[in-house]
């Protein structure tokens, strides 16, 4: 049939509605089924329509139809959309940049409500997951997430990480990611952390709970930043229940040795091994013996002295005393001849220099630790210089203990007497004796000079002084490394090659060799023969700011502002140990005399101990004032240590007995206003020397025997004696 069908009612006057693809016609009828039906259209002339509404009509549209497949996908769906229509996110790791803010939260809130035994363990993630967070934020470019991010947190981890946060700070860009120093640090290594298995179960159950508040967050980073070590707990070791409950008693909140971003195994230096597998270097420690025909020498020296001044009744002789020596010496394993760097032959100051070393260490005051609870008596000389405004900037006391060298910010060395007497002059062109002074100024270098150090040397009776000191060294900030002659006062050699300002320089155990430490994260070690360097030893992410000799010279030791201790065999320049565990920067080395053992001290004021043979940590002592510990020695017998810094106290510390004793001991105060609390005593408020402030409260291990403040001295060098008498130099700060 050729006509269209009339529309409703049949009415002829009716007009057909085209659709808009030229098809069939479409009734109106048709097309508005109901009158009351609302028109669809977000932009109809009715006001438009809200999403939610129109989810609404569509939902009943299907439920109606029978579509329940698609009306349960709809109602899903639109389940997180807000009104307008826009997704809203119901997990954290869409949230953009917010997300590492809120999944830090979450992680810090649930350690922080964990059991005690587990917060100290546990709160070293933190640090490592807030660096991450923070360089992913950098990365991603959320320059304005990352900044509220880091002011956020920041403050949790000024104590420990004052110098990385200072670092990190200057990241906005992810360009700055590539070029700081310690973002590299930390992009290109994996930060190493160890926790007990519990400890590790629970967080990750918790973290896998939290699917929407932030755990895979968390659990991406310590995936792939971290190398999370696992350790089942045993009676001995750190992860013990009762080093736990120790810990938590004490709140110590320190690292772990093996802790940190160099992901070794502990006390190796074989970064690229797997957790557990690495085999330590076998160390030789033992004492060097004398050639045949040396000790020939001093056994025939040491017969005429005894028979010069026979050794009163039930005192040894001594050529007992080095007999038992070398005894002694031969039952330890002692590096070989290849394994030493080469010494030059023995002069008869060699001889002479052991001889009295060997009269020195028989009349010694013998210092054993402990008896009965009290620590042994301690005698200290301490040398105080005046009006120096605060210019000294290192100290050293020369082995013959009549000298004392400083050097200054004002490019210059100054050396006193220790006695007072009158030094001689340098000799004079036209013959004629100079005149003696109270001191020398050596002059020479065109920067600060940062470190002294004097040749070995011993005290002597016979009237020719053969074995005073005669040389002294010094590194200054105009890269040099200078030695001086103290009987010409003048310089001899100026050593270049280090590529920044050279921060320490120490003589070896019998002279010749000498190593220093430098801006450009060297080290190096020298001969005096040579002016170019023998040994070039590179390991360190920062600069090297502290060096010294193991007593057998086969190793050397170096520290740094990385937090890390280094142990390196001189004659190939390769790494042997590495100890990692300081809060804090490096401030000083010192090597027990018995060789087994390493003290290093930090400017966080903390002392650990090293047993260098399985590569331990034995203990931490702590009871200086921040800003630094700046020199240790060792007794003739390695059983205490003293230590000097810049809190102006000289403290005594007990190397055998563990700081985990009965008997907290407690200082108020820092500097000459110190006092030292025993036992459960209370600490009181005790105010500082005027009276008017109150001092600071500071922690003492119950390992320090003693200590002895001064009256506003920072304490730049203490110095054991052969015969156990301690020397230390400070100047008085008004």
């Amino acid at each position: 049939m050729s006509g269209q069908a009339p529309l409703s009612g049949g009415n002829p006057n009716a007009r057909p509605i085209t659709n808009g693809s030229g098809g069939g016609n479409m009734s109106m009828a048709q097309q508005r089924p109901n009158d009351n039906t609302t028109n669809v259209s977000g932009s109809g002339s009715s006001g438009g329509m809200s999403q939610q509404n129109l989810n609404g009509i569509v939902l009943e549209y299907l439920s109606k139809k029978g579509y329940s497949r698609t009306e349960a996908t709809l109602r899903l769906e639109s389940a997180n959309q807000d009104v307008d229509g826009r997704p809203i996110s119901t997990r954290v790791e869409e949230s953009g940049g917010l997300k590492y803010g809120k999944a830090f939260d979450l992680l810090r809130n649930w350690i922080e409500e964990n059991l005690e035994i587990y917060k100290p363990d546990l709160r070293r993630l933190l640090w490592p997951v807030f660096v991450y967070s923070f360089l992913d934020l950098v990365s991603d470019f959320y320059p304005r997430e990352a900044k509220t991010f880091f002011n956020n947190f920041r403050e949790m981890f000024e104590n420990e990480h004052e110098g990385d946060l200072r670092g990190l700070q200057a990241i906005a860009l992810p360009e700055h990611v590539g070029t700081n120093e310690i973002a590299k640090i930390y992009q290109s290594q994996r930060y190493r952390a160890t926790l007990s298995q519990t400890a590790f179960f629970n967080l990750i159950q918790f973290l896998e709970s939290k699917e929407k508040e932030g755990g895979p967050v968390i659990v991406g980073i310590l995936q792939s930043r971290l190398k999370v070590v696992t350790v089942e707990r045993t009676a001995e070791d750190q992860f013990s229940l009762a080093k736990l409950l120790e810990r938590a008693r004490h709140r110590e909140d320190f690292p772990a040795e093996d802790e940190g971003i160099p992901g070794h195994n502990p006390g190796s230096a074989k970064l690229d091994s797997a957790a557990g597998s690495a085999v330590l270097t076998k160390l030789k420690l033992g004492q060097v013996i004398l050639d045949a025909e040396g000790r020939q020498d001093v056994l025939g020296d040491l017969e005429d002295e005894d028979k010069a001044n026979p050794p009163a009744p039930g005192q040894p002789s001594l050529v007992e005393t080095f007999e038992q020596r070398i005894k002694r010496e031969e039952s330890e394993e002692v590096p070989g001849r290849t394994e030493l760097p080469p010494r030059p032959p023995p002069l008869a100051r060699d001889v002479a220099m052991e001889v009295q070393r060997v009269k020195e260490n028989r009349s010694r005051l013998k210092i054993s630790g402990r008896t009965g609870g009290v620590g042994p008596a301690m005698n200290v000389v301490m040398y105080t210089l005046h009006n120096t405004n605060d210019g000294i900037t290192c100290l050293d006391f020369s082995g013959d203990y009549l000298l004392v060298a400083a050097g200054t910010d004002m490019h210059y060395i100054r050396v006193w007497s220790l006695d007072g007497s009158p030094l001689p002059g340098p000799p004079q062109a036209s013959g004629q004796e100079a005149r003696p002074s109270a001191s020398h100024r050596l002059i020479g270098h065109s920067g600060p000079v940062y470190a002294v150090s004097f040749a070995p040397a011993s005290t002597s009776s016979d009237k020719q002084h053969i074995t005073k000191a005669k040389y002294l060294l010094s590194s200054s900030a105009d890269k040099t490394v200078r030695l001086w002659s103290l009987d010409a006062w003048s310089c001899l050699v100026v050593y270049k090659g280090h590529d920044g300002p050279v921060w320490d320089v120490t003589w070896g155990p019998f002279g010749h060799y000498f190593l220093t430490g430098s801006h450009d994260r060297t080290a190096r070690l020298w001969s005096t023969d040579r002016v170019d360097y023998l040994r070039l030893f590179v390991g360190h992410d920062r600069d090297v700011d502290h060096v010294c000799f193991h007593p057998n010279s086969a190793y050397v030791f170096t520290g740094s502002c990385d937090k890390i201790v280094r142990m390196w065999l001189v004659t190939n320049g390769y790494p042997v140990r590495m100890f990692t565990g300081h809060t804090g920067n490096i401030t000083a080395l010192a090597c027990s005399p018995n060789g087994k053992l390493l003290a290093s001290a930090d400017d966080a004021g903390t002392i650990i101990l090293w047993d260098l043979g399985p590569a331990k940590l034995l203990k931490r002592m702590r009871g200086h004032g921040k800003g630094g510990i700046w020199s240790l020695t060792w007794s003739v017998e390695s059983t205490v240590i003293v230590s000097g810094g810049a809190d102006g106290t000289v403290r005594v510390w007990d190397v055998e007995l563990p700081n985990d004793a009965s008997g907290q001991g407690k200082v108020v105060g820092e500097g000459g206003a110190g006092q030292k609390i025993d036992g459960a005593a209370q600490v009181a408020n005790v105010s500082g020397a005027s009276g008017k402030k109150k001092a600071k409260e500071v922690v003492v291990t119950s390992d320090q025997i003693s200590a002895f403040p001064t009256k506003k001295s920072p304490v730049y060098k203490v110095m054991f004696t052969q015969q156990n008498l301690v020397l230390a130099g400070g100047a008085y700060l008004p």
